[in-house]
C-alpha cells in the first residue's frame, strides 16, 4: 500500500491554492472553484483540497511536507510572505519541525526526519 494523496477541507480554495504555490507545490487540476489538486516536488504523491461551506471545528488535520533543510526552507518562504507559528526546532522524537498554518487554520509542519522518519530507535521490531 502506498499513499496516494490526502485531501483537506477549505471554505476558499483559490486562496489556498495561491498559499500552497508559494510552499512549492505545482497545480495540476483546477476545473472550478470547488476542488484543486497539487502534485508534490519529489515523489509520487498528491494533495488537494475541496471547498466546504464550513470547516470544522476542531479537524486536527496536520500535513507534513519533507524538505532538506528546514531552516533554510523557512528563511525561503518567510521572504514569500508565509507567516510561521513556530521556527525550525529539534524535537525529541528526533525531527527538526517549524509549523505554520494554511488559510483555513489547517497545521503544516516543514520537517526533517531522514532516516527517523521510518527508523526511530523506538522502533518496534517484527518479531
Amino acid at each position: 500500500m502506498n499513499l496516494n494523496q490526502v485531501t483537506i477541507p477549505s471554505s476558499n480554495v483559490p486562496k489556498s491554492i495561491e498559499f500552497y504555490k508559494k510552499l512549492g507545490l505545482h497545480l495540476i487540476v483546477h476545473t472550478h472553484d470547488r476542488y484543486a489538486r497539487f502534485e508534490c516536488p519529489v515523489g509520487g504523491s498528491t494533495f488537494s483540497m475541496h471547498y466546504v461551506e464550513e470547516l470544522p471545528s476542531k479537524s486536527g488535520t496536520m500535513v507534513y511536507f519533507e524538505v532538506e533543510d528546514v531552516n533554510k526552507e523557512v528563511e525561503a518562504l518567510k521572504r514569500k510572505g508565509i507567516h510561521f507559528q513556530t521556527e525550525g526546532a529539534e524535537q525529541p522524537w528526533l525531527w527538526t519541525e517549524a509549523r505554520l498554518l494554511d488559510p483555513d487554520g489547517n497545521q503544516i509542519i516543514i520537517y526533517k526526519a531522514g532516516a527517523n522518519r521510518k527508523n526511530p530507535p523506538w522502533r518496534i521490531s517484527e518479531a
